[in-house]
């Protein structure tokens, strides 16, 4: 039908091939994001639990010096009470020298002091004792507090450190971003000449037909030059075709480097027209059908399956919206795609 309207000078549309190189940008961006996300949630996760220790230690602090306060309290009040007994004391030991001096005198109501003030020293000696025991917590919690400040120290150095490990961790992320965007944009650049240079090639073998042509970074062959109407399998033609094609690519299996990541992707498109009756119950399962088969067949001609790639599109993706018979039959095609895989 094609070959019937005879040759027509088609535009090129590189509309595709920008969109793939925008979707190319995308991706990179996106994973500089999962790297740069994945870095911040790991940092957070280690602030936030340097942060509760350090709330942690804060609060014992404050519940220290709380202790240490009421024990200094309990220490003025000690001191209160000593100073009392003291001046109790001496008040015994004057009425004790007193009584001395009166001893000659009577007898009784000296005993009678002097137990009182025997009585006196004694609950003086049990208050130092007190006093003594205080003191003693007192220093202990001093220690205690002395011990926390240090590691309270100890936990900010290393939170010190954890920040400048994060900006030099951001910087480092920053140079890989630009490191990887460099490799990335060198491979693509490669990919694309060895994409220039296939498809030059395929248009010296398969000459110029209007049938077959180069749409933005596609290869395309309307699905008559391979097919018969609602089939999935290669005509004899179509065979030819693909003889020529797979020499093309076997030729390029051994040009491309190893270390760039490419695939030759197949891609089936059919009209919108629904299928009625046939092995096919959709358009996509057509199209898909129609691109394993041409895989398969490359396959079978020597070309490595790693490098190669089938994907249905159906009705979904056409080239030209019309409706007349030549819009349907530039939408009934099968595309190839030297892409990063």
């Amino acid at each position: 039908m094609a070959l019937g309207r005879g040759r027509r000078i088609e535009s090129v549309n590189y509309w595709p091939g920008f969109v793939d190189a925008l979707s190319t940008m995308l991706l990179v961006i996106i994973f500089l994001l999962s790297v740069f996300m994945l870095a911040q949630f790991f940092l957070s996760r280690e602030v936030t639990g340097k942060d509760d220790a350090l709330a942690k230690l804060n609060h014992q602090i404050e519940e220290l010096t709380s202790l240490l306060a009421m024990e200094r309290n309990t220490k003025n009040a000690d001191e209160g009470k000593i100073a009392l007994l003291s001046a109790t004391l001496d008040r015994a030991q004057k009425t004790q020298q007193q009584l001395q001096n009166d001893a000659l005198a009577g007898g009784a109501g000296a005993d009678a002091a002097a137990d009182k003030a025997k009585s006196a020293m004694s609950a003086l000696d049990a208050q130092k004792e007190v006093t003594a025991r205080a003191l003693a917590q007192v220093d202990i919690l001093n220690q205690q507090i002395a011990a926390l400040r240090k590691q309270l120290a100890a936990i900010q150095d290393a939170l010190d450190a954890s920040q400048t490990s994060d900006r030099e961790s951001q910087a480092k992320i920053a140079d890989l971003g630009q490191r990887l965007n460099v490799a990335l944009a060198q491979k693509v650049q490669e990919l694309s000449r060895y994409r220039s240079d296939f498809f030059g090639r395929l248009r010296q073998i398969l000459g110029s037909r209007p049938d077959i042509r180069v749409v933005g970074d596609r290869f395309v062959f309307e699905s008559s030059v391979l097919f018969e109407s609602a089939k999935a399998d290669l005509s004899p033609a179509g065979k030819q075709s693909i003889d020529s094609l797979a020499a093309a690519v076997l030729d390029l299996e051994r040009e491309i480097p190893p270390d760039i990541p490419w695939i030759l992707r197949i891609d089936g498109h059919t009209d919108g027209k629904a299928i009625t009756g046939g092995p096919f119950k959709s358009n996509w399962e057509l199209s898909s059908a129609r691109a394993i088969a041409v895989v398969q067949y490359l396959a079978s001609k020597g070309v490595d399956p790693h490098f190669l790639a089938a994907a249905g599109f159906g009705e979904f993706q056409p080239i030209d919206n019309g409706t007349d018979d030549e819009a349907l039959a530039r939408n009934r095609r099968i595309e190839l795609k030297l892409t990063e895989r």
